[in-house]
């Protein structure tokens, strides 16, 4: 049989036999790549086995209905080691935090161009990225130029002093299966920005808030939504307050001005609201907006008809620097509006867009196929 051991013996020159056990190739290769399992709050202990897992690969399993406390930064904005190698980590309603009680900002993770991290069944929370320049990025993880991976995940309560409160995919490879992102808070992109390549299957970006631009989703890269729902985010505190749930613009962090298409695939984007334009979607750079199946209702804009309750797609153009050091900057919309630019293009294909206030999509004609007529209530008897 294949699965049993195997005794060899070699005959040596002095007449002595040596003998070898030799285990069968699959059974090897199990005790090889067997998963690093770290006690409930050891934190010395997760930080060694993500250095392990760096230099050699492997699978880290956190101990079930457990919380991980990180008291203190690793390093220089990460309360966790760098991750530079293939890291996976698993749970089982595992919670990893940065402790309330902890006096230093930082954020949880750190994913590098050479690393790659895939979280599975874990809780990120309490992550404080409010430094300058990078350091004002990814209030719970940071994903730059790396590859990050979250199935059944719950990045929440995070915070960051300027793009993306939850995560920041910088140039980068995000995917989210069944992942909800939610009460992040950010400058921009309350829940997540990217620039790179984002996938989301299932879950919710929900109940996050930025104070300018972006309360859910800051889309600068090649980005696809399905059956996600994008509900109860909030944008604005005096600073414009673009882009509810999601808004489309320019992210330019050293690797050239990153912009990139936007689909969402039987997707709801509902109860969010923007301060000024675009309660729902806010477009703010050139790139097609394609809505497949999908529904936009009940979205705010407070700005006056002309904001577009539901979708705004008035043709100006928004973007973000970030250096690495010193403060980012907000480019505001180019001058001129709809009457002098060309239009991106915004596809409802099969898709609604419903009962958003005060108008469903704005300025007039600016997304084919969606009504810019008032969708508020006419009062008490109004649909």
């Amino acid at each position: 049989m294949t699965d049993m051991l195997r005794r060899v013996c070699v005959p040596a020159v002095t007449g002595l036999g040596l003998c070898l056990t030799l285990l069968p190739a699959g059974q090897a290769q199990a005790q090889a790549q067997a998963p690093t399992r770290v006690p409930c709050n050891d934190i010395a202990a997760l930080k060694k086995a993500i250095d392990d897992a760096n230099t050699g690969g492997g699978s880290i399993v956190l101990a079930r209905d457990c919380t991980y406390s990180l008291t203190a930064e690793d390093n220089t904005d990460d309360g966790l080691p760098e991750i530079t190698g293939k890291v996976r980590i698993s749970g089982n309603r595992t919670l990893i935090q940065r402790a309330p009680s902890a006096s230093a900002a930082f954020r949880v993770f750190h994913v590098t161009q050479t690393g790659s991290l895939s979280l599975d069944s874990v809780t990120v929370r309490g992550g404080d990225a409010s430094g300058d320049g990078f350091g004002a990025g990814g209030g719970g993880i940071l994903n730059d130029r790396g590859r990050l991976t979250l199935t059944g995940v719950t990045v929440r309560n995070n915070s960051s002093g300027f793009l993306g409160g939850g995560i920041w995919n910088n140039v980068g490879t995000l995917s989210l299966k069944n992942t909800t992102v939610r009460d992040n808070t950010s400058g921009n992109a309350g829940a997540v920005a990217t620039s790179g390549t984002m996938t989301m299957q299932g879950g919710a970006l929900r109940d996050n808030t930025a104070s300018s631009w972006a309360g859910g989703l800051a889309n600068a890269g090649d980005t696809k939504l399905n059956r996600v729902s994008v509900a109860g985010n909030n944008v604005g505190e005096g600073a414009g307050g673009l882009g509810g749930g999601i808004m489309t613009l320019g992210i330019s962090s050293g690797s050239g001005l990153q912009t990139g298409p936007l689909r969402l695939n039987s997707t709801r984007v509902g109860g969010n609201i923007a301060e000024t334009s675009g309660g729902g979607i806010f477009v703010g750079e050139d790139q097609p907006t394609t809505l497949y199946r999908s529904v936009v209702t009940r979205n705010t804009a407070n700005g006056g008809p002309a904001r577009g309750g539901g979708i705004n797609n008035d043709g100006q153009g928004f973007g973000i620097i970030i250096r690495p050091t010193g403060s980012p900057e907000r480019q505001p919309g180019k001058a001129g509006g709809a009457g002098e630019q060309q239009l991106p293009e915004v596809h409802l294909i099969k898709s609604t867009v419903f009962k958003n206030t005060p108008t469903n999509c704005a300025p007039p004609n600016s997304v084919p196929r969606c009504d810019a007529v008032g969708s508020a209530p006419a009062g008490p008897g109004g649909n």
